[in-house]
């Protein structure tokens, strides 16, 4: 089984590549979706989160925002609150994959992957890239989005022409839904051809 991972900076469209890519048949391990549920309801992570960082947690789980203040801006707050949520992502990714072993591929969606260095262990990466102009207004379209926060969000993450020289494989969103789909089905088939499936 060949592993390969899929990211892309904020507002590149990751999400709906990854989507495209289940609707393919390629098992996709989400690392984002495995973090809110762990830090959901009744979620594993509530105790030591609500230990290190009082008031973020309740009934519903983690409060986003009330931990984001916690965290934001706050490098010591974040490698904090890393040492308790990675540890429990990266079992439950060793699960998904001992699952899926008989499969010819599987993708590991994972948004910071060059920041954490996870590339080392894959046999490829996948970029998802889009101008930086359509980047933005995906961006600011969020609720609760400023241009100020967007510019922090970049701060921390890897520049995407740098994601893009490291990129084994890359896949344009900006263009439209129909022609992006077109390129997740010919990785697709491009990634099967490779493993001899």
């Amino acid at each position: 089984m060949k592993v390969y991972g899929l990211t892309g900076s904020i507002g590149m469209g990751k999400s709906t590549v990854a989507a495209m890519f289940r609707r393919a048949g390629v098992p996709v391990f989400d690392a984002d979706a495995e973090v809110h549920h762990l830090q959901g309801p009744g979620g594993p992570l509530l105790p030591a989160i609500e230990a290190r960082f009082p008031g973020t947690t309740g009934r519903k789980g983690v409060d986003r925002a009330r931990l984001g203040a916690a965290v934001f801006g706050n490098a010591d707050a974040r490698k904090a609150l890393e040492a308790i949520v990675h540890p429990a992502v990266h079992a439950r990714r060793k699960r998904f994959l001992q699952r899926h072993r008989a499969c010819a591929f599987v993708i590991l969606d994972i948004p910071l992957l060059f920041e954490t260095r996870g590339d080392r262990r894959l046999d490829g990466v996948i970029v998802v890239t889009a101008p930086a102009w359509k980047q933005r207004r995906r961006v600011l379209a969020r609720p609760g989005m400023t241009a100020a926060k967007f510019r922090q969000i970049l701060n921390l993450q890897t520049p995407d022409t740098v994601k893009r020289s490291k990129a084994d494989y890359i896949i344009h969103t900006g263009t439209t839904l129909a022609r992006t789909a077109a390129q997740v089905r010919g990785l697709v088939a491009c990634l099967g051809r490779k493993t001899g499936r």
